[in-house]
């Protein structure tokens, strides 16, 4: 099955290169700043991580390619960092490209589905002198808002191998995107299971880093259940949330190509 022997690979594959952390580590590096500031200034920690987030739309084409790059190098023997450079240069531009759109359709759909909900949500609130037609209209939105998430979950199961694509077969931005499409309609079974894999390792994942957030961010007084962290606990626990991300991160970049190399060769 493509899933188990990805998943036997990977390991072997970062035991080999324990070097294809590296972009992953300075990634998560970057954010420690607003991971320490979320709980000494909350809202000094809230702009520097929206400047972040803003780096992070040009930062993170170029971080794709090179860790993809390197992965497909690892999973056949030895790679470096200088992989990690070249590949994120020679394809930015396409990477660049298909990110924006995707994040484009993922703005549309998401302005759709808020829209409908803001609409259901007057709608419910005025539904005792609208009547049946208030109900009406609130069940019609709530497909609306019902078939916008479906179409979210469908795009982006579709168009999730659109980097492999451009890295690894030298597709332009919009013919990655279709070849991922093709990819995974004709791996829908084995795209199915990788993507159980993906969700469950990444919920555990998303879990601790949630408690580890929760423990890191001040409380009101009157409602707080944990302790207030000292700057140097902070510390501490931003450390964790890197040390977790940069795991996390490798093996998902390896994980990823090894499966996407299994179904497509």
């Amino acid at each position: 099955m493509s899933v188990l022997k990805a998943l036997r690979q990977t390991p072997r594959a970062l035991q080999r290169n324990p070097v294809v952390f590296v972009p992953v580590l300075v990634v998560m590096l970057l954010q420690l700043p607003q991971l320490i500031l979320r709980s000494v200034h909350p809202l000094l920690a809230s702009v520097v991580s929206l400047a972040i987030s803003l780096v992070f739309v040009f930062l993170t084409p170029f971080f794709m390619a090179g860790v993809i790059g390197m992965a497909d190098e690892a999973l056949g023997g030895r790679t470096s960092l200088s992989t990690f450079v070249d590949d994120g240069k020679s394809n930015y531009v396409s990477v660049l490209v298909a990110y924006l759109l995707i994040v484009g359709v993922n703005f549309v759909l998401g302005f759709v589905a808020f829209v409908a909900a803001l609409v259901g949500g007057f709608a419910f609130l005025g539904g005792a002198s609208f009547g049946a037609v208030g109900m009406g209209i609130i069940a019609v939105l709530g497909v609306v808002a019902l078939v916008v998430v479906l179409a979210y979950i469908v795009f982006v199961f579709l168009v999730q191998f659109y980097g492999q694509a451009i890295v690894l077969d030298g597709y332009g931005a919009l013919d990655g995107l279709k070849h991922s499409v093709a990819v995974v309609r004709n791996n829908l079974v084995s795209t199915l299971g990788y993507t159980a894999v993906v969700i469950v390792i990444g919920g555990l994942a998303g879990l601790g880093f949630g408690l580890l957030s929760l423990l890191s961010s001040p409380q009101p007084p009157e409602v707080a259940a944990l302790p207030h962290l000292s700057l140097a606990a902070s510390l501490g626990v931003a450390l964790v949330v890197v040390a977790l991300g940069t795991l996390v991160g490798g093996f998902f970049g390896v994980f990823s190509v090894a499966f996407y190399r299994t179904i497509t060769r």
